[in-house]
């Protein structure tokens, strides 16, 4: 199963990372604005790489963010798009909230599993 949850998160890295460099017009529209675009693209983020790395939680948190800076300093190289401080901090918060949920889910899976007989 983690081998599973793995590829979708670097997938969704991928996703991200070619939606925010790639062409503004191949970007999926949701109508959600910016900022909630991006906070639901991070949170997804958070959310997948949360379940999918649990041994190192900071250092998974930290990768994560630190992504969300790199593809928005990546920004000022890529024709059109324009990095944004506010971005990153949408992106940072979003992510971290992904990462919690996960964290969340994670100790409710095993406390439940604990306790069966």
């Amino acid at each position: 199963m983690t081998i599973i949850l793995r590829f979708i998160a670097w997938g969704l890295a991928a996703a991200v990372a070619f939606a925010t460099l790639g062409p503004a017009q191949q970007r999926p529209q949701l109508n959600l604005g910016q900022n909630g675009e991006h906070a639901l693209a991070f949170v997804l983020l958070g959310l997948a790489f949360g379940l999918a790395h649990t041994r190192n939680r900071a250092l998974t948190a930290t990768l994560v963010i630190a992504f969300a800076g790199l593809i928005e300093i990546l920004q000022f190289w890529a024709p059109g798009r324009h990095a944004r401080m506010s971005d990153f901090v949408v992106d940072a918060l979003a992510a971290s909230l992904g990462l919690a949920v996960a964290a969340a889910l994670d100790w409710r899976f095993r406390r439940a599993q604990r306790s069966l007989p």
